[in-house]
């Protein structure tokens, strides 16, 4: 179970108890050669390494005529990258569940390595946990833009 601070622009923080941490992003202006799988898989091991993720497998396809999408499945749950070179834009999942994995910085590694310009995102609290067990619910943080540097935490 994860036990993490959600912050939410202009509230503060909320303390929940969740099953997992779900980052959703759209990565614009990546000056990095997206259509490259080499590149892809290469940024998302950093990711892995990074953060403390264990990685199981590796799965990806590169289509035709250009275009990449690359999956990691980890021990933890999984990470994603989707690209679409023509338009220096990568959709980008980081799921996680448990408290061994760092999923602020696998999201952190991905943006710097894929030199993405502009991010937006949003992060879903999965399995939110009540006193009396699994509630019945999720937790999204509102899609925030960021621009390039680092994304604060809370």
């Amino acid at each position: 179970m994860v036990e993490g601070r959600v912050s939410r622009p202009g509230i503060g923080g909320v303390q929940v108890k969740a099953l997992g941490r779900h980052f959703i992003a759209d990565f614009h202006g990546c000056t990095t050669d997206l259509n490259d799988p080499a590149v892809i898989i290469g940024a998302m091991e950093r990711a892995c390494e990074v953060s403390g993720a264990t990685v199981v497998d590796r799965t990806g396809h590169m289509f035709s005529p250009y275009g990449v999408t690359v999956m990691f499945v980890v021990a933890e749950s999984h990470l994603a990258v989707h690209t679409w070179p023509e338009y220096g834009y990568a959709a980008v999942d980081v799921f996680t569940c448990g408290t061994t994995v760092d999923t602020q910085a696998a999201f952190e590694s991905l943006k710097r390595d894929l030199k993405a310009q502009h991010v937006e995102y949003k992060e879903v609290v999965r399995g939110i946990m009540s006193d009396e067990g699994l509630a019945c619910h999720s937790l999204e943080v509102t899609m925030m833009e960021v621009p390039h540097g680092t994304i604060s935490s809370s």
